[in-house]
């Protein structure tokens, strides 16, 4: 990966130069995307995810925006205090280095912060990971399976091993390939902190809250015997590392 950022105005890209030559505002625009039937999808959650196919592969594309009370304000306006310091850019940032590790990230392709005086709108281009679905889809099929559980704990591991606090770590964010394949996403706000054991115990029960909120009451006996070998996979990286 090659990062590099590109002025113009009151508008900064950063961007993948080993997969995008010519940067421009039209990679963050919906309609652009639309006017080439590029459009493959679009993502549940807040605000507007595109999936897209591009020229750089299979992508998502994100608009930075509001929930809660935040939102009654401005849905996409965020206090500029920098380009460097906003959303778009530090997460392009944050992920550009976790990829570089060799984590099990989606990979960035470009960032866009756009100021507006005292405030700026952000977009996020990245890589789409294939043939995923989310952990919190398949509680309901693989609650018996231990292996993925360990897996999904192993992984967690690696990422606090490289000192990496994930904001939302929720069952949303672990995405579960076929085979053993164990992804995280959605780094805004993620920060590094190398050996912050409370933070990481923090991730932890932020996850364990997440799967009591989504388990099947059906299932509610099994919920204990997984968080367990979550625990095991977290703990056995541990010792491996």
């Amino acid at each position: 990966m090659k990062p590099r950022s590109h002025k113009q105005e009151a508008q900064v890209i950063v961007y993948d130069a080993d997969r995008i030559q010519q940067p421009g505002p039209e990679l963050f625009d919906a309609a652009h995307w639309e006017a080439r039937s590029a459009v493959a999808g679009q993502a549940v959650g807040r605000g507007r995810t595109l999936l897209l196919e591009t020229e750089y592969g299979p992508a998502v594309l994100r608009q930075y925006l509001r929930g809660g009370w935040p939102a009654r304000l401005s849905r996409d306006l965020y206090l500029f205090t920098g380009y460097q310091r906003s959303r778009p850019l530090a997460e392009f940032r944050m992920l550009a280095g976790l990829s570089d590790m060799g984590l099990p990230v989606p990979a960035p392709l470009a960032a866009l912060c756009a100021r507006q005086g005292l405030r700026y709108r952000g977009w996020l281009l990245l890589e789409r990971i294939l043939q995923v679905v989310p952990l919190a889809d398949l509680i309901m099929e693989r609650a018996d399976d231990d292996s993925l559980w360990r897996r999904c704990g192993a992984v967690i591991r690696r990422f606090h091993a490289a000192g990496v606090v994930h904001a939302d770590l929720n069952a949303r964010n672990i995405l579960v390939g076929q085979g053993p394949a164990v992804h995280l996403v959605d780094f805004d706000r993620a920060r590094l902190a190398a050996n912050d054991a409370a933070a990481f115990r923090a991730n932890l029960a932020r996850l364990r809250r997440s799967l009591e909120k989504l388990w099947p009451a059906p299932l509610r006996d099994r919920l204990e015997g997984c968080w367990k070998h979550l625990e095991g996979g977290y703990a056995q990286a541990d010792g491996d590392g």
